[in-house]
């Protein structure tokens, strides 16, 4: 019998032994020490793992209080620490691709002084709410050109998409044409040394070309002058 055939056999019947185990005697505890580093998993990341896991055991598990379920076919440990980072973390994951973005990556950068519930971020897919039991995700459509300007945020081994400060305010007034005059600068209460400390004046004018659009560099142009004088 050749060595090729014997690797082979093994293989196959190691993979059976493991799918049979996760589909019919694994416990919760299991799954835990398996999948502990992921913040949030889905049911295809657990079949890549064990074809044969079955999405009842999710349901079990879930009714025990266990885990929660996010939005549909992904699922996050009910004890997890819901944390800034790990809200970011989940908004990435369950609407792909996109980044955070607008009020709360301003509230992120301590530009603003309120307090934002809702995460809104940037998609080059369609436009998408989500109401979850953890937090509202909401997703703004924008043209696959105009998706760029984040930064890859580290955190505890993992890591988040958020619009840099520069691509943020773009993106705000991007989707907010409404506002436009000193009135309306005034009203965002704007924090000016954390503006001033963070923003670099040469990469918000390279990302404002990127955009070639006319209200935009108009709208960005007025703003920049209230923020200099204000």
């Amino acid at each position: 019998m050749s060595c090729n055939f014997v690797f082979l056999f093994v293989t196959y019947f190691t993979k059976v032994l493991l799918t049979a185990f996760w589909r019919n005697k694994m416990r919760f505890i299991e799954f835990r020490a398996a999948f502990k580093p992921f913040t949030i998993f889905s049911i295809d990341e657990i079949r890549k793992v064990a074809p044969g896991f079955h999405r009842r055991r999710l349901n079990d598990w879930q009714e025990k209080g266990y885990i929660k379920k996010v939005v549909k076919g992904y699922y996050i440990f009910a004890d997890l620490d819901l944390n800034e980072s790990v809200l970011f973390e989940i908004a990435n994951r369950i609407h792909r691709p996109s980044y955070v973005s607008l009020e709360i990556a301003l509230s992120y950068y301590h530009l603003i002084p309120e307090s934002v519930y809702v995460i809104t971020s940037i998609s080059s897919r369609k436009p998408y709410q989500y109401d979850t039991p953890i937090a509202k995700f909401n997703y703004k459509k924008m043209k696959p050109e105009l998706f760029f300007g984040y930064d890859l945020v580290d955190y505890d081994d993992k890591n988040f998409k958020i619009a840099s400060i520069e691509k943020a305010i773009l993106d705000y007034f991007y989707f907010h044409s409404n506002l436009n005059s000193i009135s309306d600068f005034s009203d965002l209460r704007l924090n000016q040394d954390n503006f001033w400390s963070q923003i670099n004046l040469e990469k918000l004018q390279d990302f404002l070309d990127r955009f070639n659009h006319r209200r935009l560099s108009l709208t960005i142009k007025s703003f920049m002058e209230f923020m200099k004088h204000v």
